[in-house]
């Protein structure tokens, strides 16, 4: 028998033990729960739009009943916490054409716009859904109801805009912190506007408020000549001076890979501005005179030079300073 020297002896030991500390590693990568993966490998974009074709096609046929909540799940409908099954689900006749959709697997959130007619009446309507473990644990929606707001300012035209499903190449992507701090910046424009710029905008940016064009529209310019400038020259003219706070503002979704950002936020007017003055002299009147306040959810695409490139809005008015039934929660 051929005899081990000491040193060889010990390099067997030593390559056993390294072995066995290998296995045992493996052994416990296996172990962990689905739930210890990271959120962007536990429902992919595939995944999330699966649960939002399910969402649509149950509230079509208007049983919420056929869709996997979570034992926990919370719904709203135009900021109110309502129960499952409640709301839109009862009076839904028809789901337009109009399909914008995103999604965010870190965060397992999924969006939509779209248009929903009830009883004859075609409103825009936002829904956010969020999905953990295979369930919804959330389902935030707002629909802009035309016989709850009175006079609009126009019909909505629900028109496809390619530049918010375009699918960025990966060098071009920002971060998602980036991200979010530009939409905020525009938040931060808007709130006391006094000409002021927090954020960048596109050369070619538009925004859509409810369906309606509300930049570069000359269709409106009886209504303001404001309405017929860009996202950015309106705000240099400090139009906006009225609204005075941009208040509960969330960034719950970002489509890294199409470089958009879902936010939902409140807009404050106290009524107390009448007359004033824009950055070029010109003297105009707000629109607000009386405490008032808007909840909005919002959509930014924001090209790869972090300027923002198109706003979709959907928003509706509230009671003056109501609070979120989501703020602090997912």
């Amino acid at each position: 028998m051929q005899k081990i020297s000491p040193r060889h002896r010990l390099l067997q030991w030593i390559s056993c033990a390294v072995l066995a500390a290998a296995l045992l590693a493996t052994a416990r990568a296996d172990d962990q729960p689905q739930s210890a993966l990271p959120k962007d490998r536990a429902c992919d974009r595939a995944c999330l739009y699966k649960f939002l074709d399910q969402y649509l096609a149950a509230l079509k046929v208007k049983d919420a009943s056929r869709l996997p909540w979570s034992k926990a799940a919370r719904t709203s409908e135009n900021n109110v916490e309502l129960m499952i099954g409640d709301g839109l689900w009862g009076t839904i006749s028809k789901l337009g054409d109009y399909q914008l959709r995103f999604a965010d697997a870190l965060n397992g959130e999924v969006g939509y716009f779209g248009a929903v007619e009830e009883t004859g009446a075609v409103s825009p309507f936002a829904v956010r859904l969020r999905i953990e473990d295979g369930r919804i644990t959330a389902a935030e929606t707002l629909v802009r109801r035309k016989a709850d707001e009175g006079n609009v300012m126009a019909e909505p035209k629900f028109l496809a805009k390619p530049v918010l499903n375009e699918v960025m190449p990966e060098r071009d992507r920002l971060p998602r912190e980036r991200l979010i701090s530009i939409a905020d910046g525009y938040f931060d424009t808007l709130q006391l506007n006094d000409g002021t710029l927090f954020t960048q905008f596109d050369d070619n940016c538009n925004r859509v408020e409810n369906g309606v064009q509300t930049t570069n529209n000359p269709d409106l310019a009886q209504l303001s000549f404001s309405l017929t400038l860009g996202c950015a020259e309106q705000f240099k003219l400090g139009n906006f001076l009225f609204d005075d706070r941009l208040r509960a503002r969330r960034y719950p979704l970002v489509d890294v890979e199409r470089g958009l950002v879902l936010a939902t936020a409140f807009i404050d007017h106290s009524g107390r501005l009448g007359t004033y003055k824009l950055t070029d002299g010109r003297v105009t009147e707000s629109h607000y005179r009386r405490p008032h306040s808007y909840y909005l959810i919002e959509l930014f695409k924001i090209n790869k030079e972090g300027r923002i490139r198109q706003i979709e809005a959907v928003f509706m008015t509230v009671p003056y300073h109501m609070p979120s039934p989501w703020f602090h929660q997912p």
